[in-house]
């Protein structure tokens, strides 16, 4: 008598025989043996065939589908070519668009395959592989002062378990299964539309009383909350302490919550989903022995399983998968992490396939996380889709496979392209940086003492309400609330609970539009816009029109006669510098930079610093500002408005008209701007140079300064900033500009009217140009006084790896790129790619690819970093920089006021020490981050209503980045950035992906239009132009670019 697998696999070997009797459950096992030819997978098979077969004696058939679907982690053969066929890509659907890089459940994969007949099965034709994989990206920009923005975040990658991994997830898996089974499938539901799903109690409800498993309404979006929102890591098995080391159990929740509750009413208690953290002492000393690594988190916005944290040695990023790795650590949070066995390490390639901008972290995401304003300040949006497959090293020994040597470096590349990246689990938080305040929607549970709470941010786990705590008809009318945003506070999340405790601390209104959307963004990221207290108002001026006292008069230089004045965007109304240029009588320039002087009136250690310095900047949205001072300081006593005098400090220097500098002067003084110019104005001026502007041309003018003298001396500082300009770059400077996406409001509705790219001219030069010189001479000044306590911003160089592989897919595009240092790849930029129309569109597309690279700037304490080296700015090419000149909105720039007054012996005495700084620069740096996410938001929430009112909207595009299924294209209309996936496209017959080397190339089969005639091929790789068109999403705010069917003269 044949045993049973023998059995299966006689009935396996039939699959060519077309057979429709075969049951669905062998057909899967036939299919995937079909897939499958290694004998690795087929010795996997073979025991889990054994396994199941056990499974489905004692247990009968409903249990062995959820069994496969909670162990079954199968590996998939590399292919550096696959022929994509788009008829049967693996599930897809128009709506999960947003998760297309996902895997999809494998209950799903399971269910698909069983409804297929065996002949099917036997020609189906290779689908596209779902598990390309890719990292968040942060886009680089340069700030009115020239300084870097931000970097960017490495390529990450989706690892498969490797065999031995598996094992042991499968055997945790199995421990678990009764106490997560339920929660595995709850809460599956589209979060915007409560009604269409099953909520998780309901659902375990049914599955209580039919024992069986109930698939997801939504299984797409089951697909794209993986983990996470599922209630199971299928990615990451439980991890393990070592013997030795002691447990610390974590805080056990309050007795009267409503998880607890719950457990008490089902009775028994649940078994630990996630480990302890360790003790303080264990932290500390196994940072000290370097066994442990401390990093901060950041998240995927488009596939939460996967986590990273930056890697010390400056190699590939540590990859952190799945929640149960990630140990309750939410997103920006600063963890330790223990690398985990070599085993367990993710074998990749070494691919730079290009990340491009995306679409809506960072997403970057709101769904209200995840990238202008980013100001993207920038418009810049999440990004998903991975680099390659890959697939866990399933040996303990890092070798070569194609020569056995040993791998003493695992991120030194394999022969075959392949590198290793660690892999890790959270064992510490050290600090909560996330606010653990999110916006979301409730879903209604009968009979439960809570509601569920799920957030718009994936990333963050879904959390039990007190009903309590919900409107006073909720339970009653729930439906009505079903479009209603909320604001959730976490105040818990056990140990045993892939759910975490919450609170609601507010509602918001309906979803979709800009105030709670709005309001919710602010919330999430911890930004204050509440009101300035009364006690903080206490410490300004009260006796208005507030005048500059005589004694401080005397105290300063008094340059209310010369002529000053403003430079700003038209709308600006906090205005903390200003300029002046008078010829002199040898030919020489004298040349002042007057920034506003907020120190005078924010006195060290008062409440009003202690709010100022906890806000640390201003944040700017489309359509209103967050200040950080209170707005009397903002808008009036600090502004420098024009004909009013106003506090400064003034660096003044003696300059030729080559920009040579002769002398150098720093002082606290008074002005009197005459004029406030917009960017307009001034450019106007440049572009005529000859012209007799008229007073009604201009803002109100001071008659002591006839419009001539203001004119000549826009002109004068214009022609010294084109030689300062021309110097710095000689000397090795770089900028990456990157589109900025403004709009036109409603002045009573504050809606976008319109959006248009902004143009970045020779005015807004003109003023960054001196700016930079004030602060890198204010970073020199401070130094040289105060080597243990100044306050500068260094930018650190790019990472060395990314740039390697970036040169070797410019080499394979023909692009001539220098990476060697900044001024070697500003002059590669430089040389523009064509002399077309389309040359700058090319050219953006080359700095996108260029800033990926590109670390960001840092505020750091010149006393806790000795080595002097790495105190440069890479991206300016200098050794010393600090911000200086704008203290109405950056508190750092408050604190270099206070160095630069004690060294000159015009202010109060500092009472700062070195660790204080230090702190306050990490302080200041987080708080820029997160504002330019905030901005990046803002604009994300903007442009998404402007497609919903004023959409469709057709444009060219150029192809920015190529991925297996998925490409990334540059709006040039509107300089958006945005991905399209083959699988959405109408109108598509197939499409394959062609991969040399590191160059991506996709081919699209177009239907023919016409029966008689032949397919239509559409070549995407870098650089294609393309047609689209931005159309609104069924999700609020979101819109999603469509590529056009191409005309002949496209091909």
């Amino acid at each position: 008598m044949a045993s049973p697998w023998q059995s299966k696999r006689n009935r396996e070997a039939k699959c060519g025989q077309n057979q429709p009797s075969i049951p669905p459950q062998k057909d899967a096992y036939a299919r995937l043996l079909s897939q499958h030819r290694s004998s690795k997978f087929s010795s996997y098979l073979e025991q889990y065939a054994k396994e199941s077969l056990f499974q489905r004696e004692e247990n009968g058939p409903d249990r062995l589908l959820k069994a496969q679907s909670d162990r079954l982690n199968i590996p998939q053969r590399k292919r550096d070519q696959v022929a994509n066929d788009f008829s049967d890509s693996s599930d897809f659907s128009p709506s999960s668009m947003k998760s297309k890089g996902e895997e999809s459940s494998l209950s799903l994969y399971m269910e698909k395959l069983s409804t297929r007949s065996a002949h099917q099965d036997c020609e189906r034709k290779q689908g596209v592989s779902d598990r390309q994989r890719r990292g968040q990206r942060r886009d680089t920009t340069t700030s009115h002062d020239g300084d870097i923005e931000s970097g960017e975040e490495l390529c990450s990658f989706k690892p498969y378990e490797s065999k031995k991994h598996q094992k042991q997830q499968k055997k945790n898996k199995d421990s678990n299964r009764d106490a997560t089974s339920k929660e595995a499938n709850s809460f599956v539901g589209h979060p915007k539309s409560p009604k269409k799903a099953i909520t998780g109690e309901q659902e375990q409800e049914k599955v209580k009383k039919s024992k069986k498993k109930n698939l997801p309404k939504h299984p797409e979006e089951e697909e794209n909350r993986e983990g996470t929102l599922s209630g199971v890591d299928t990615q990451v098995s439980k991890p393990k302490f070592s013997k030795d080391k002691k447990m610390q159990h974590p805080q056990a929740p309050n007795a009267n919550s409503p998880a607890v509750k719950s457990k008490n009413k089902r009775g028994g208690s649940k078994k630990q989903v996630f480990e302890s953290y360790m003790t303080s002492e264990e932290v500390s000393h196994g940072l000290k022995r370097g066994e442990l690594i401390q990093g901060q988190l950041r998240i995927n916005p488009k596939k939460y399983n996967e986590a990273f944290i930056p890697s010390p040695d400056d190699t590939w990023d540590i990859f952190l998968d799945g929640i149960v790795a990630r140990n309750r650590a939410l997103n920006g949070d600063i963890v330790v992490v223990q690398v985990l066995p070599r085993e367990q390490w993710k074998v990749v390639r070494s691919d730079t396939d290009y990340e491009g901008a995306s679409e809506p972290e960072n997403q970057k995401e709101h769904t209200v996380l995840t990238t202008q304003k980013k100001a993207e300040h920038t418009p810049s949006y999440d990004v998903d889709d991975q680099c390659k497959p890959i697939s866990k090293h399933q040996n303990t020994t890092l070798t070569d496979t194609a020569t056995g040597a040993l791998l003493e470096d695992p991120s030194t590349p394999r022969s075959n392209g392949e590198i290793f990246q660690k892999t890790a689990k959270v064992v510490y938080i050290v600090e909560k940086k996330h606010s653990r305040a999110v916006t979301g929607f409730l879903k209604f549970l009968p009979d439960k003492r809570f509601a569920m709470f799920s957030p718009v941010d994936h990333r963050v786990p879904r959390i039990n309400v007190p009903l309590d705590d919900c409107p006073e008809n909720f339970s009653s009318r729930h439906g009505d609330y079903n479009t209603t945003l909320f604001i959730c506070r976490i105040t818990d999340w056990a140990g045993d609970s892939y759910f975490a405790e919450g609170r609601l601390a507010k509602t918001l209104g309906q979803a979709g539009e800009i105030e709670p959307e709005t309001e919710g963004i602010l919330t999430e990221y911890g930004i204050d816009f509440s009101e300035f207290s009364d006690q903080v108002l206490d410490c300004l001026p009260k006796n208005l029109p507030w005048t500059i006292p005589p004694e401080e008069m005397r105290k300063r230089r008094d340059l209310r006669n010369e002529c000053i004045f403003t430079v700003d965007p038209a709308t600006a109304r906090d205005l903390d510098d200003a300029l002046s240029c008078k010829q002199l009588p040898d030919g020489n320039f004298e040349v002042g930079v007057h920034i506003a002087d907020v120190s005078y009136f924010v006195e060290q250690d008062n409440i009003l610093d202690a709010v100022a310095s906890q806000r640390a900047t201003s944040v700017y949205l489309v359509q209103k500002v967050i200040p950080m001072l209170p707005r009397l300081l903002c808008e009036e006593l600090c502004s420098l408005n024009p004909l009013t005098d106003r506090l400064t400090f003034s660096v003044i220097w003696k300059i030729t008209p080559e920009g040579k500098i002769l002398s150098e002067w720093f002082g606290r003084s008074v002005i009197r701007s005459c004029v406030k110019l917009a960017y307009d104005h001034a450019q106007s001026m440049i572009e005529a140079p000859d012209k007799m502007f008229a007073a009604e041309e201009l803002p109100p003018v001071d008659p002591v300064h006839p419009i001539d003298e203001i004119h000549q001396a826009v002109l004068n500082l214009h022609s010294i900033a084109k030689n300062l300009r021309a110097q710095r770059f000689s000397g090795g400077a770089l900028r990456l500009d990157q589109s900025k996406l403004s709009f036109m409001l409603d002045k009573e509705t504050m809606m976008p009217q319109g959006c248009y790219v902004y143009q970045y001219r020779d005015s807004n030069k003109l003023v960054e140009e001196f700016m930079l010189l004030a602060n890198i001479a204010t970073a020199h000044h401070i130094y040289r006084r105060f080597p243990e306590l100044a306050l500068l911003r260094r930018h650190p160089p790019p990472k060395a790896k990314m740039v390697d592989e970036l040169q070797e897919l410019c080499d394979q595009l023909g692009i001539n790129i220098d990476f060697s240092s900044a001024g070697a790849l500003q002059k590669s930029l430089n040389n523009t790619l064509g002399d077309d129309e389309y040359s700058s569109a090319r050219k953006e597309v080359l700095t996108h690819m260029c800033s990926r690279p590109m670390q960001m700037a840092l505020y750091f304490c010149t006393g806790v970093l000795k080595e002097e080296q790495v105190f440069k700015h890479y991206a300016l090419n200098v050794p010393l920089y600090t911000h200086f000149t704008s203290p109405i909105r950056r508190y750092a720039d408050i604190i270099v006021h206070r160095l630069l007054a004690s060294s000159l012996n015009c202010g109060p005495h500092l009472g700062l020490s070195t660790e204080e700084v230090e702190k306050q620069a990490s302080h200041c740096n987080n708080k820029k981050t997160v504002s330019k996410r905030v901005q990046e938001l803002s604009t994300e929430l903007f442009f998404g209503v402007f497609v919903k009112e004023c959409g469709p909207l057709d444009s060219e595009a150029m192809v920015m980045g190529v991925l297996d299924q998925s490409f990334d294209v540059l709006v040039l209309r509107y300089g958006v950035q945005k991905r399209i996936y083959c699988k959405s496209v109408g109108g598509l017959d197939s499409f394959q992906h062609r991969k040399v080397g590191k160059k991506s190339e996709l081919t699209l089969v177009w239907t023919p239009e016409e029966q008689e005639k032949l397919p239509v091929e559409q070549i995407i790789s870098v650089f294609t132009l393309v047609e689209v068109q931005l159309k609104a999403d069924s999700v609020p705010m979101k819109y999603s670019a469509v590529l056009k069917r191409p005309d002949n003269s496209r091909l």
